[in-house]
Order: C-alpha cells, then sequence, then structure tokens
C-alpha cells in the first residue's frame, strides 16, 4: 500500500480560539488577548487573526466591533506538520484519552476536535501560560465523503475509538442549514 500524504487529501485546518466571557474581564485587551494570541501563534506557526462582532447582542453583553475570537487558518506545509504533530504527540498526551468518536467527523469529511487547554501542547510552558483557554481545531478534506475520509484519517493515523466501525455508517453531525434568503 502506497504512503498517504496529508497535504494532498487535506485542504485546510482551521484553528478557532473564542474568548467569550474572558472579553468581559477588566484587562482583556492588554494581558488575556496577547497571551492568547501569542500561545496560539506558538502553537500553529502563524500569526492570528481577530474575529469581531458584527452586531451588537445585549443580552450577550457583546458590542459590534468587540474582539470574540481568534482563527488560524494552516494550509500547505504548516497543515501538515500541525496535523501530523496533533496525532503523533498531542492526542496521546491528552487526560484519561481513548480515542476519538467518528461522530467528530462530519457527513462532509470534517473531523472536528476540541481541546479544554492548551496545556497538551509541547510548544508551551505551563509555568509560563498565565490563562486557560479552549480551542477548537477543524480538518478540512478535500473530499467531501463521509465515510471515505474516516478510512482516510485512519490510514493517516487519527486515533479514533475502538468499536465504533459499526456506528460509522450513517452517523455523524449535521450542518445546520441557514435560513439566510
Amino acid at each position: 500500500m502506497k504512503e498517504l500524504n496529508p497535504k494532498t487529501l487535506l485542504e485546510k485546518i482551521v484553528v478557532n480560539v473564542g474568548v467569550g466571557k474572558l472579553s468581559q474581564q477588566a484587562n482583556f485587551d492588554d494581558k488575556i488577548l496577547p497571551e492568547i494570541k501569542k500561545e496560539i501563534s506558538e502553537i500553529t506557526g502563524q500569526k492570528p487573526r481577530e474575529t469581531r462582532a458584527k452586531k451588537s447582542i445585549a443580552g450577550f453583553k457583546l458590542r459590534e466591533g468587540q474582539v470574540v475570537g481568534v482563527v488560524v487558518t494552516l494550509r500547505g506545509q504548516k497543515m501538515v506538520d500541525f496535523f501530523e504533530r496533533m496525532n503523533r504527540i498531542v492526542l496521546p498526551r491528552v487526560h484519561d484519552f481513548k480515542g476519538l468518536s467518528v461522530g467528530t467527523v462530519d457527513e462532509r469529511g470534517t473531523l472536528h476536535v476540541g481541546f479544554r487547554e492548551q496545556g497538551v501542547f509541547p510548544e508551551l510552558n505551563p509555568e509560563e501560560s498565565h490563562f486557560s483557554f479552549s480551542f477548537g481545531v477543524n480538518i478540512v478534506p478535500k473530499s467531501y465523503k463521509r465515510e471515505e475520509m474516516i478510512e482516510t484519517y485512519k490510514q493517516l493515523g487519527v486515533p479514533f475509538m475502538k468499536g465504533e466501525e459499526a456506528k460509522a455508517k450513517g452517523k455523524g453531525r449535521k450542518r445546520r442549514k441557514s435560513n439566510k434568503k
């Protein structure tokens, strides 16, 4: 069997951090946001961009233009390096990790992985990290067939839970239909 290359099978990897409740703290713009951006750039090897609120929502104490998260989109060699590091080093370091559920792959083949804290990445020194934040990693394939991508992810070394092959048929996250007109 030939060796699979993630560069030819994956389109991009998107790392997303929502700052939500942290943005309500007094020193958010001066201390917390720069720290989050620094740590995400150390994890991914690329500078993140800020995402801002498009409109104000009073119930969430959100104002238009306020920073709601930071995003990094990885492509090419940085994507491959991050993917292999995540599978071989980071996921085994997660506390009580038994494997990813095949339910984390949606019907288009996108793999969604969430991390509760950034400390599992070896690039970060836990003593220097002042804030704990969670973030999501979305691995977007070039092919949009779920079952095909589950098998491809397994061949690429993504650690799925044992005994979930039967559950893989037909199950997956459904994307919400947009009700925009």
